[in-house]
């Protein structure tokens, strides 16, 4: 039976954030290139950022070190006002490898208790298919097409949930196209500069 697995990251929760932006779960260790969310340089969360926020799909690439740049990254989330998480504290790799289809969820994470450390945060933004639907399963919304929204009633906050595409490469829509939905919701949420 496979290994359970506690999530490996703290929650990244700056005071100023007005999204949070969850995930799934992080991929195996082996896959990172830093200690920071989105760690897998395969993974174009990093690139769409900086194609929507600085016009430079590799201002947060080192491509010499074949790695992230997490200071960066760390950088551009605060100022911007991004908080980073997922849906799931603890997980089974139900198969070796980084595929959400093959991730079985032990233990959700208590997203109303992020929330309470976030107090300016307007929106909660999923950014792929398991993380979407454990969190509409668990706030009992309707699921939104990609690139719009749902209301989520989370205790006494009424928080739009927006479905974004997984970053992940294996999500078969181009960079720029994802990067489009990712621009509206940021637009929407007058969050670029």
């Amino acid at each position: 039976m496979p290994v359970l697995e506690t999530h490996p990251l703290k929650p990244f929760l700056p005071q100023n954030a007005k999204i949070l932006m969850l995930g799934s779960f992080p991929p195996q260790q082996k896959r990172w290139s830093m200690d920071f969310f989105y760690p897998n340089l395969q993974n174009d969360m990093w690139r769409i950022m900086g194609m929507i926020f600085f016009a430079d799909k590799h201002i947060f690439v080192d491509s010499q070190k074949k790695c992230f740049r997490k200071e960066a990254i760390i950088q551009f989330a605060e100022s911007t006002g991004i908080a980073l998480y997922d849906t799931a504290e603890t997980i089974r790799r139900l198969k070796d490898n980084a595929s959400d289809n093959h991730l079985e969820i032990v233990s959700p994470t208590d997203i109303s208790a992020l929330l309470t450390q976030l107090p300016q945060c307007q929106a909660i933004a999923t950014t792929g298919e398991k993380a979407t639907n454990e969190l509409i399963s668990q706030y009992h919304a309707p699921k939104p097409k990609i690139g719009e929204s749902a209301v989520l009633q989370i205790g006494t906050r009424s928080i739009p949930l927006y479905r974004m595409p997984s970053t992940s490469r294996a999500y078969p829509l181009s960079i720029e196209k994802k990067a489009v939905y990712y621009h509206t919701m940021f637009h929407d949420l007058q969050m670029l500069p």
